[in-house]
């Protein structure tokens, strides 16, 4: 009759054996599934777009930015939703493209216009209003409030998260579920006084 001690050392030997196998099938099935061109799989992005960038698009805070490139390359029309419907790299561009948080709405030149002219047709004092300031919280440690309004920006995650997201506005926890359940909106408009 084997001795307890002994019984419980071959089924250690087993057991570690057994684990070495997988550990060696894991590494082996990563190098074999490694992309043949990684370069290809991953592209550098050269002009990654910055605040500075993403405002000058739009007339004021809150505006539809207007449409960066032309309505067709090499004579093919570009669908809005091919490209800003998932977001990613775009081989026809060469860009990175930013998800639309609201891809139920098909009519995109509707509101995202194409610029005709950068000239005025005439002289006008009308100034944009400034940005909302970034990173404001109303205690320390507390969750900064979302500085703009949301109409037609329910969804989060298109613009705080992935490829084609600005650094300065990138959330680093866009798995936590529900946004609004700690950042609430910035309601620091006066009320109306006579």
């Amino acid at each position: 009759m084997k001795k307890p001690i002994q019984k419980f050392r071959g089924i250690y030997i087993s057991f570690a054996g057994i684990c070495v196998f997988g550990i060696l099938l894991i590494i082996l099935s990563t190098i074999t599934n490694l992309p043949n061109n990684l370069h290809a799989a991953s592209p550098e992005v050269p002009n990654q777009r910055t605040l500075s960038e993403y405002y000058s698009r739009r007339q004021y805070p809150g505006a539809p930015p207007e449409n960066p490139h032309p309505d067709s390359v090499h004579g093919k029309k570009l669908e809005c939703l091919m490209c800003h419907a998932d977001g990613g790299w775009t081989e026809m561009l060469k860009k990175i493209t930013p998800v639309t948080p609201h891809p139920e709405q098909i009519s995109c030149m509707q509101c995202h216009v194409n610029p005709v002219t950068k000239a005025l047709f005439r002289e006008t004092d009308w100034r944009s209003v400034p940005p909302p300031g970034l990173g404001r919280s109303y205690l320390p440690g507390s969750p900064p409030p979302i500085p703009h309004d949301l109409q037609m920006r329910n969804n989060c995650i298109p613009c705080h998260e992935g490829p084609g997201t600005i650094t300065a506005i990138r959330v680093q926890h866009q798995f936590w579920g529900m946004c609004r359940q700690c950042h609430v909106p910035d309601h620091s408009v006066q009320p109306f006084r006579r």
